[in-house]
Formats: structure tokens, C-alpha cells, sequence
């Protein structure tokens, strides 16, 4: 994946066989076309997508999937949600820098 691609997306009616039922670690990315903090996050996401091919990496349009919104208590954008096994492991709120990110993803992983 290049960095000028656009990360994959997953909706409400695919997240079961994108998140829930994927074989490695996958990294959701609640978004929106109008959040600011998300526009700043979205480049980091793609560098990461593309240096870590042990993680999946997706986006969730906010305002096309509420249900995932209400079902994984997202409250605030950008919200970056690492399942693994089908379990939610960790949440991170706000625009991160990538070190912070990336500090919390292993964290999150060991």
C-alpha cells in the first residue's frame, strides 16, 4: 500500500466479517468527512497501515454507521478502536502523533 491510497473501509453491515472474524489485529478508525483532528490522523493511519503488515487497518464513516458509533461507545472523533480475537482490546481518543500511537498499539498488543 502506497501512502497516497486510501485506507479500506468496513461498514456497519461488514464489520462482522472485516473486524470480528479477522484472523490478525485490526485497527478501526471512527471518522468523519468533517472532523478536522481526523483529517491530521488519517496520513499517520496510512503510514502505519503500510509499515505494519501484522495490523489491518480500516476506516468507519461516523455519520453512515451510527450503530457502531452506539455499540462501541464512541463518543468523540477521531476514536481509533484495536480489536483482536474479536474482542475490543483498546480505544484512543483525539489525534495522536504517530510515536503515541504506535506506543499504545504494541502496548495494547503484548
Amino acid at each position: 500500500m502506497t501512502l497516497a491510497a486510501a485506507l479500506a473501509t468496513t461498514t456497519t453491515a461488514a464489520f462482522e466479517a472485516d473486524v470480528l472474524a479477522a484472523d490478525g489485529p485490526v485497527l478501526v478508525d471512527f471518522t468523519a468527512d468533517w472532523c478536522g483532528p481526523c483529517r491530521m490522523v488519517t496520513p499517520v493511519l496510512k503510514q502505519i497501515a503500510a509499515e505494519r503488515p501484522d495490523l489491518t487497518v480500516l476506516q468507519v464513516d461516523a455519520d453512515a454507521n451510527a450503530e457502531l458509533m452506539l455499540r462501541y461507545r464512541v463518543m468523540g472523533l477521531p476514536t481509533m478502536a484495536l480489536f483482536r480475537n474479536g474482542e475490543l482490546v483498546t480505544s484512543i481518543t483525539g489525534a495522536q502523533p504517530k510515536s503515541r500511537l504506535l506506543s499504545s498499539l504494541d502496548a495494547a498488543l503484548r
